[in-house]
């Protein structure tokens, strides 16, 4: 089932009234967060709190994935084990950098007799990481991992290697477009880090723009003023839909259903246009039926 994933936002856990003003964002999905975004002495707080939203189910449509700490803290197993029970449609593990790590998650959904719907995705953050992409990628294919897409994170990435973060994202392209790659070989959604000036909005479109460009799904974002330009950015154009309609229909007609290419309005049109086009018309119709 394709689902829009134009927009994920990361919401503080501790943060009670963040987490109910997310029940009215216009966003695709929701990363209830326990790690960056929240003090040590508030885990226990944000934990308490994170499970009874997700248990409430009062997120509708939007995809729900909890972030837990690292796999090097004292507190991700309590965090796994709340979202176990919870039961958010994912778990997003940071600076997942080995496929030990993926096993690691998978054996203790496993253990905790977590339902088989949640899913497991990985933030690409660090140098191994990234290096390991396609080994990390790989594990799709081990149903006990459960993985479903990376998240590529470009602040720790330019903490940890001093690659520094520069207007348009130069120093950090060959990065990006490797792990892009190595997420589809295996199927994997790809989502883009967050855009940290936050009061710049031409930046962020701008950066939206160019993440749809370099294939990724969507975007994660760290303020509720992103959502807007974000989901602009990856709907695709009316045109571009009524285009691919277009196309398919002209393919379905019987005198062209076993040829590879037509001609359509004085243009030549190939078999894969029409799985582009396909594709473009199941992301605007899951947009349209989440209705935000």
């Amino acid at each position: 089932m394709i689902r829009p994933r134009r927009s994920l936002l990361f919401m503080p856990g501790s943060n009670a009234r963040a987490l109910e003003k997310a029940r009215l964002l216009p966003v695709d999905g929701l990363i209830l967060d326990l790690e960056d975004a929240v003090a040590p002495d508030a885990k226990d707080t944000a934990r308490d709190q994170i499970a009874a939203a997700v248990a409430a189910k009062g997120y509708g449509k939007r995809e729900v994935l909890v972030r837990i700490n690292a796999l090097d803290t004292a507190w991700w197993q309590d965090d796994i084990a709340m979202a176990a029970k919870a039961g958010p449609d994912g778990i997003l593990v940071p600076k997942v950098s080995s496929i030990e790590d993926i096993a690691t998650v998978g054996n203790k959904l496993a253990e905790l007799g977590a339902d088989p719907s949640i899913r497991v995705w990985i933030m690409i953050e660090t140098a191994r990481g990234v290096l390991h992409a396609e080994e990390l990628a790989a594990q799709k294919h081990e149903a006990k991992s459960r993985l479903e897409g990376f998240v590529f994170g470009p602040n720790d990435i330019s903490r940890e290697t001093g690659i520094r973060m520069l207007p348009g994202r130069s120093t950090m392209l060959s990065m990006i477009t490797h792990c892009v790659l190595a997420a589809r070989v295996h199927g994997l959604i790809a989502l883009d880090g967050p855009y940290s000036d936050i009061g710049n909005v031409d930046g962020l479109s701008e950066e939206c723009a160019q993440a749809r460009d370099l294939g990724f799904d969507g975007k994660t974002l760290i303020h509720p003023g992103q959502i807007d330009a974000c989901n602009a950015a990856f709907t695709p154009p009316p045109e571009d839909v009524a285009q691919a309609r277009k196309i398919l229909a002209a393919f379905e007609r019987p005198e062209n259903q076993g040829r590879g290419a037509i001609q359509l309005d004085g243009r030549m049109v190939e078999r894969l246009h029409a799985e582009i086009a396909k594709k473009t018309i199941a992301i605007a119709d899951a947009i349209e039926t989440a209705g935000h």
